[in-house]
């Protein structure tokens, strides 16, 4: 993706260390702590992410079922696009791009494959926007708040926190990628196919896996969208007929 500046960018020429991750300190990094934290209010433990559609018709029926499929999310899934969307969200704002970030932000709504997959990003998100523009204020953050009129999805809210508080890319990304498998993990313990002992087991074996796809995903553009973890998508798209649920997707 080719970025151009509006022309309305403050100097952003501090902020290059935050492009590269050049060893950052553990305190540097706090915020990403905070920010993808359970308690941070984004509502995360309402959404399961299909995952309980995939429990109810037994796709995932122990650990090593739901190992899988989160890898295959990460690897050609919604998780992977959502890590590319982010990364390139959080380019544009570095930039000062703003008008190539908001077509960031549309894409990532447009390429929700359901209703309640484009519930759970854009609730997230403007939860997510609303919290962190009270806790730690910045003005790429309000301006955020007044241009995406049609909401904001998760992935470029977090995009544009980061880059205005000189977060690092790739750290990011890892970040936000571990609070969406924990979170998965722990949908799968509250459905009971799985103990919470196994699910730290199965976080403990992904880790690898988010640092691989962090990376990736930080040298990639948008015209490296695309996923093939079809089973997912119609789990999300048919958990809104469930009988009985506890998950809002």
């Amino acid at each position: 993706m080719r970025i151009e500046t509006d022309g309305s960018a403050t100097d952003r020429s501090h902020d290059t260390q935050s492009m590269t991750d050049s060893a950052p300190s553990g305190s540097a990094l706090l915020p990403l702590h905070v920010w993808l934290s359970p308690a941070f209010p984004v509502g995360g433990f309402a959404y399961s992410h299909g995952i309980e559609t995939a429990v109810d018709e037994n796709d995932i029926t122990d650990a090593e079922s739901l190992q899988g499929w989160i890898e295959d999310l990460l690897a050609h899934g919604s998780l992977r696009n959502d890590a590319i969307l982010l990364a390139n969200a959080y380019r544009c704002i570095h930039e000062g791009a703003w008008a190539q970030a908001l077509e960031v932000n549309d894409l990532a709504l447009a390429l929700c494959g359901s209703k309640e997959r484009h519930l759970e990003t854009i609730s997230q998100g403007n939860a997510f926007l609303l919290a962190v523009r009270a806790a730690w204020p910045a003005s790429d953050l309000e301006r955020l708040a007044e241009s995406a009129v049609t909401g904001v999805a998760y992935p470029m809210a977090l995009a544009v926190a980061a880059a205005a508080h000189r977060q690092p890319l790739v750290a990011t990304i890892e970040a936000y990628l571990l609070g969406f498998v924990a979170n998965l993990t722990s949908a799968a313990v509250r459905l009971g196919p799985i103990g919470q002992t196994d699910g730290q087991r199965v976080i403990a074996r992904l880790v690898p896996q988010l640092t691989v796809s962090a990376r990736k995903a930080a040298e990639a553009s948008l015209d490296d969208l695309g996923g093939a973890a079809l089973r997912s998508d119609i789990a999300a798209m048919r958990h809104e007929t469930l009988y009985s649920r506890l998950f809002r997707s």
